[in-house]
């Protein structure tokens, strides 16, 4: 279910310069229908080191009290939630053969998806929450946000991409 998140483009903003409020807090937000403030306690160690690792995210939803479940790998471009979480891999130059895996860890960005047997697929992506929404057709933010994303923030990205943890969310 797609649901309008309960913040504005404006209270992300002022969470941003006030913590630090970013791609995985939002996602976290706009899928467990939260404010950016109320997530803010469960954050953890975020607000020292600015971003949501895997561990960091399974112990956010434990403490907001969620349901969920997770895979983890190269899942590829298709495998998408129900209702849920996806961590998006940015691929460059860190993905390649040899590089060890640690070099691709900065280079990843949280978002929601939820999976609507007639509409397709939505995502929820805190770069889009200036449309009002910050929700978007898969297609939309595939072949829009995401060359804006890899142009304006990750600099050697080849313009590839992939999932590597989908978090199923229970409604």
């Amino acid at each position: 279910m797609i649901r309008k998140p309960r913040f504005t483009a404006d209270d992300a903003d002022r969470a941003h310069e006030e913590w630090g409020a970013n791609c995985g807090p939002g996602a976290i937000a706009a899928i467990c229908g939260m404010t950016l403030d109320e997530v803010r306690p469960h954050m953890g160690d975020f607000e020292s080191k600015g971003y949501t690792n895997p561990t960091l995210m399974w112990a956010v939803l434990r403490s907001i009290g969620v349901r969920f479940s997770y895979r983890g790998g190269h899942l590829g471009q298709t495998n998408w939630p129900r209702h849920g979480l996806c961590r998006v891999q940015w691929e460059g130059p860190w993905t390649q053969p040899g590089v060890p895996t640690r070099a691709a860890y900065r280079r990843t960005h949280w978002i929601g998806a939820a999976c609507d047997p007639v509409k397709g697929i939505g995502i929820f992506d805190i770069n889009a929450i200036g449309n009002g929404s910050g929700w978007c057709a898969l297609e939309d933010w595939a072949g829009m946000l995401v060359p804006w994303i890899l142009e304006e923030c990750v600099p050697r990205a080849n313009g590839g991409w992939h999932l590597t943890h989908i978090v199923e969310v229970a409604q």
